[in-house]
């Protein structure tokens, strides 16, 4: 029995991340860290990202600025925000952090990807868009693992 008990909690630790990862995709404007995140599931911080990363392959803060840069992406090419609003609006505090992130997922500074594609999901139906849009991390950041194939495969697709 002692296995199916594992597998119980295993269900269980993933039904928990899910939670966390929802919140995220939910509330990525607003100010979230890991201890808040942790608190609103009942674990602790440290207990909390190594379980993200184990589930979903990075840590809670590596996926809250993907969800921010996601929607910084779809802000730019829509073209009537500043790139400082932009900043604040999808939950950064600061425009050099976001703009530096920004740079190491997507490959170009915000200003950069504003005016060289402001048309790239231009006849592409929305629930494509978001695929071909996604920010692809061309090479690993502090030692974190590459968020998909495409770029390990150096941008091809």
């Amino acid at each position: 029995m002692a296995g199916g008990q594992s597998e119980a909690q295993r269900l269980r630790d993933i039904t928990v991340m899910r939670r966390v990862r929802d919140r995220i995709d939910r509330d990525y404007a607003q100010p979230l860290d890991v201890e808040a995140l942790a608190r609103g599931v009942h674990l602790s911080g440290g207990h909390l990202s190594r379980e993200f990363r184990r589930v979903y392959g990075e840590s809670p803060y590596s996926y809250l600025m993907t969800r921010r840069i996601e929607r910084a992406m779809t802000l730019l090419r829509r073209g009537d925000l500043s790139v400082t609003e932009i900043c604040f609006a999808v939950g950064s505090s600061s425009l050099g952090t976001f703009s530096t992130r920004f740079t190491e997922l997507v490959g170009v500074p915000p200003s950069v990807y504003r005016r060289d594609h402001s048309q790239a999901a231009a006849g592409i139906p929305p629930c494509l868009a978001k695929q071909v849009t996604r920010p692809v991390r061309s090479q690993p950041v502090r030692s974190q693992p590459v968020r998909n194939q495409e770029a390990r495969a150096g941008g091809r697709a």
